[in-house]
């Protein structure tokens, strides 16, 4: 993150991993991009994060990118009345379309999150939201709702003001869910979990390298 401009910050170590892996479980716990601010702030919540954290955490859209299809409907198929959403900017509509004329036959097409800077870890995303210029749909109701609205126009116009709180946040959401005791495991390979149930008691306050080399 510093690479691209962002602040520094220390990543806790010692997570261990669950047991259990399971793709049914995935959308009910993270934001979807067509999702509005009351269903964003309802999955953040779940996780006992407020509304300013989450406006924090999704200014990770910063950087990164999207595939066409997670944002199609808002160029092709908006509503009856108008085909594009008309909280987009115009002139990003128009370039979209073309980006994604073939977004049905190659789903693999996509486009960067942040149009203006996309390989800098800024405070960009939040402007572009106040000019239309956010991709996914979740993404510009954040400047539609005037929950987040506020949080919007402060990072917005303070980048200082974003990356304390994406900071805070950030280290915030790394310790939800931490196992403890005898829950979740410490993994070798970090693509297979364990086949036996009685693992050693390693607390999560250990250093990754330090319960590994017990093995």
């Amino acid at each position: 993150m510093v690479n691209t401009g962002g602040p520094y910050y220390k990543v806790r170590l010692g997570r261990k991993d669950g047991r259990v892996s399971d793709a049914s479980r995935v959308d009910s716990n993270l934001p979807l991009p067509t999702m509005t601010v009351t269903q964003l702030a309802s999955v953040f919540a779940a996780k006992g994060f407020s509304i300013g954290e989450m406006v924090a955490l999704i200014g990770a859209h910063t950087i990164g990118f999207s595939h066409c299809k997670e944002f199609a409907k808002r160029l092709y198929s908006f509503s009856r009345a108008s085909p594009v959403d008309p909280s987009m900017n115009t002139v990003l509509s128009q370039a979209l379309q073309k980006a994604c004329a073939n977004y049905t036959k190659d789903p693999t097409m996509s486009v960067f999150n942040d149009v203006m800077t996309p390989g800098k870890f800024d405070n960009m995303y939040y402007q572009n939201l106040e000019k239309g210029l956010g991709l996914l749909a979740s993404d510009q109701v954040l400047y539609a709702d005037p929950r987040t609205k506020v949080f919007v126009e402060l990072f917005a116009r303070n980048q200082t003001a974003f990356f304390n709180a994406f900071v805070d946040a950030m280290d915030k959401l790394s310790i939800v869910g931490v196992k403890v005791g005898r829950k979740g495991e410490v993994r070798k390979r970090c693509d297979m979990a364990y086949l036996v149930k009685d693992l050693p008691d390693y607390n999560s306050k250990f250093l990754v390298g330090e319960v590994m080399s017990q093995f």
